[in-house]
């Protein structure tokens, strides 16, 4: 029944019976993701990432299993067969399918079996410049003052000498040029870059409230660098680092082409070999020039998605 009030106003009285109000559901509360796992969310959507990282996989496939792609002997020719013979297209994987050289050896025997070379200087190449340069960075932006402007001064000596200069120089003093002595002479001139990045970012880490309790609850300067400031700065560090990766096995190519790099198969050596016979065989120098291309661009473009998938500016 309605209720009068005193102005003569009618009223609804209220159910006997109501039914209470449903209680409001918890949300679900999702789990915090930090900085790796929202660039790993940006990686899994970026196309640039997914075929960069296809491309290396099957380059690393090639260099660790190439008997899986072919039978055939990189080094071994047969003039009396097999001098310049033109490309069988048809005949896909097997070792004519891209031609012969001018020593009749088989152009896609090489093309496989030079991936391993490249492959390993670049990686091998990699690691030493982000040890060392890392090493440098990190205690030259940690402890400031004199050691860092000896530090400094350092890098900037080494920054005044032209990369691929220094290295020829310094292989051109090696008779025999093995996959280690490439990589030393690469990584003995290409650590700066690596250098400044980490000081740059171990500058801006150490300023940071929990390096300064650390500091304050007595940690050492080893926990301290090691434990809070070197996982706080690897970002930019990964993102030089394989962007550099593909820079070195441009490099590696650079010095084999010159004369002055591996021994052995490698694409450098090729394209090189390929020159001298450009106008009747073009296959020879083409074949390896575009294998190059491809891995270069794929190593540049994976870090340049990995840039952008930590970089916080573009969130």
């Amino acid at each position: 029944m309605p209720d009068m009030t005193k102005s003569g106003t009618v009223t609804a009285a209220p159910d006997a019976v109501g039914a209470a109000a449903p209680a409001p559901q918890p949300l679900k509360a999702e789990k915090a993701r930090g900085l790796w796992g929202d660039a790993w969310q940006d990686l899994r959507r970026n196309k640039i990432f997914i075929v960069s990282s296809v491309l290396i996989l099957l380059l690393l496939t090639i260099t660790f299993f190439p008997s899986w792609f072919t039978s055939a002997n990189p080094a071994y020719g047969d003039l009396a067969k097999h001098y310049l013979q033109k490309p069988q297209l048809g005949k896909v994987f097997s070792a004519e399918w891209l031609g012969y050289d001018q020593q009749g050896r088989s152009v896609y025997a090489r093309l496989i079996y030079g991936a391993r070379a490249s492959i390993a200087v670049g990686f091998g190449t990699t690691i030493l410049v982000t040890i060392a340069g890392g090493l440098v960075g990190m205690i030259a932006g940690y402890f400031g003052g004199v050691v860092d402007s000896i530090l400094s001064r350092l890098v900037d000596v080494f920054f005044g000498i032209p990369f691929l200069l220094g290295t020829m120089v310094v292989l051109n003093s090696f008779p025999k040029r093995t996959t280690w002595v490439v990589i030393g002479a690469l990584g003995f001139f290409g650590w700066t870059q690596l250098a400044r990045v980490m000081r740059g970012a171990v500058i801006t880490t150490k300023q940071a409230d929990y390096v300064q309790a650390a500091k304050a609850l007595g940690a050492s300067t080893t926990r301290i660098l090691f434990r809070h400031i070197l996982p706080n700065t690897l970002a930019p560090v990964i993102v030089v680092a394989t962007i550099s990766l593909g820079v070195y096995i441009g490099a590696e190519a650079t010095l084999s082409f010159l004369g002055l790099g591996l021994n052995g198969v490698s694409w450098g050596n090729d394209i090189s070999d390929g020159g001298a016979q450009i106008r009747v065989a073009q296959w020879i120098m083409l074949y390896p020039s575009i294998m190059l291309t491809i891995t270069v661009l794929a190593f540049i473009m994976l870090g340049e998605a990995v840039r952008n998938a930590l970089d916080p500016k573009t969130r």
